[in-house]
């Protein structure tokens, strides 16, 4: 049921319309606040329209030809004409990308009924803080100004680029400019081994393109599961990626027909295209931030509390402006905490050790809790099962035995803390490990609760099995 404000409900005002801004407007206008929220490119921002949303629908199409393209293990049979031979598959780039984007469309359209179903007014625009209670926006209408009191930043952030490396849009590429390609690039260069970078080197590969992927690094995935980078690190091997890892991409130059990349050693690589995907910059310039009293980290990250806080009394932050990490759930979960400590409802700290997070390569790889590289430092004490997906038989059913279920249990009391899944729909069989972890659960919970056999999650079981501590 929608709550209408009356004359003297809070004024809330939202800069940026993602995640963050969308899910935190909701909240507040279903609390009885008057909310209105300010975007400039449309609901959902980058999120829905140039990351997360297309992104996946694209990967999704892949791991739809990966999967066919592996039926004939499991004894599917093309009949063409009367000829038993497997067909040859080809991706259409231009229907694929025309899909998406009608997606992303489609899905910000949605956002934008769903808030003004709830009273939220919305501004198409560019704003500007004028003082921590006012923000100019400038529209198609001219300018106006919108007072609250309360402001809640949620800018999100836009793709690094490299002097030596400007993207054209045609021949080298950032990641919102990928989906404008009609035809499948025949040679792709991805510099950057991050989630995005091998997302994207997973995805290509699977639609056809001849994948180089540029890692600075020792392993892929900097940072993740080193297990798990392993495993992806095999699986591109394998598919036939080509992983340059401990190489920096110094410069990206077009050539006639395509792009050559050179890298810190002198040496060069050629292809059709190239995916610049080394990082982000926050949209925290020239927004009367300093104006505002809200303080920058040296990065350009907005500084936030546990509850959203910026340094200005009245002013909060979520989303990728602030740094903390750069996952919609997180920016979602900033906004909602944001929204219930200004209208003084229940509110509970952001917890990142209760973060489940998933990178949609294939095998998609999801974790959540304490990793095993903190067990390893001495940082945590605990007690790590891994057990692999090939022992699993609704994998082996399925053909899909790239990967493993890890669970972490605090050392002595069994506790679970942390846990990693890699395989397909990881992201969907974190959650009841992401469960365990937010509530606190024995591992013995956890294992005697019926699963389902055959079945993925049955892996989750046995691991909990295994941690066991007899008492």
């Amino acid at each position: 049921m929608t709550t209408h404000p009356d004359f003297n409900s809070p004024r809330i005002a939202i800069l940026g319309g993602g995640p963050g801004g969308y899910e935190a407007a909701i909240v507040a206008a279903s609390l009885g606040a008057k909310v209105t929220i300010i975007e400039r490119a449309g609901l959902g921002g980058s999120a829905v329209l140039t990351d997360v949303v297309p992104s996946k629908t694209l990967i999704a199409t892949a791991d739809l030809m990966t999967r066919v393209g592996s039926a004939g293990e499991l004894g599917v049979k093309f009949d063409v004409e009367g000829g038993d031979f497997r067909p040859g598959m080809r991706a259409d780039l231009k229907h694929i990308n025309s899909r998406l984007l009608g997606l992303t469309r489609e899905q910000s359209g949605d956002i934008r009924a769903g808030l003004e179903s709830h009273g939220v007014k919305v501004l198409i625009g560019s704003g500007k803080l004028l003082n921590d209670h006012t923000i100019e926006v400038l529209t198609l209408e001219g300018m106006q100004t919108v007072e609250a009191d309360a402001i809640l930043l949620t800018m999100g952030a836009h793709p690094r680029e490299l002097p030596t490396a400007r993207p054209d849009g045609e021949r080298i590429l950032n990641w919102q400019q990928i989906y404008n390609l009609d035809e499948l690039p025949e040679e792709l260069i991805v510099v950057g081994s991050g989630v995005t970078g091998a997302e994207f080197a997973s995805a290509y590969n699977g639609l056809g393109s001849k994948v180089t992927l540029i890692s600075s690094r020792d392993q892929v995935l900097p940072g993740s599961d080193t297990d798990a980078a392993k495993v992806l690190e095999e699986v591109f091997e394998r598919r036939g990626v080509t992983v340059l890892s401990r190489s920096r991409a110094e410069a990206v130059d077009r050539t006639e027909d395509g792009v050559v990349v050179t890298l810190s050693d002198g040496s060069k690589v050629e292809g059709s295209h190239c995916l610049m995907c080394v990082g982000s910059i926050p949209n925290t310039a020239g927004i009367g931030l300093e104006e505002a009293g809200v303080a920058l980290t040296e990065s350009g990250h907005i500084k936030v509390d546990g509850v959203s806080r910026t340094t200005a009394s009245s002013i909060y932050a979520a989303g990728d402006c602030t740094g903390i990490l750069p996952l919609a759930s997180v920016a979602a979960m900033q906004g909602r905490i944001a929204i219930a400590h200004f209208l003084g409802d229940t509110v509970k700290p952001l917890k990142l050790n209760q973060v489940a997070s998933n990178i949609f390569t294939s095998p998609e790889i999801a974790s959540v809790g304490v990793s095993e590289a903190d067990v390893e430092s001495g940082k945590y004490q605990g007690d790590v099962v891994k057990l692999s997906l090939r022992s699993n038989a609704r994998a082996k059913m399925r053909g899909t035995t790239d990967g493993f279920v890890k669970i972490i249990a605090r050392k002595g009391s069994g506790t679970v803390i942390g846990g990693v899944v890699v395989g397909s729909n990881a992201s969907e069989l974190i959650f009841p490990i992401a469960i365990a972890v937010t509530h606190k659960l024995h591992v013995d919970d956890v294992a005697s609760t019926f699963t389902v056999y055959p079945s993925l999650t049955g892996s989750i079981s046995e691991a909990a099995r295994r941690l066991h501590v007899h008492m």
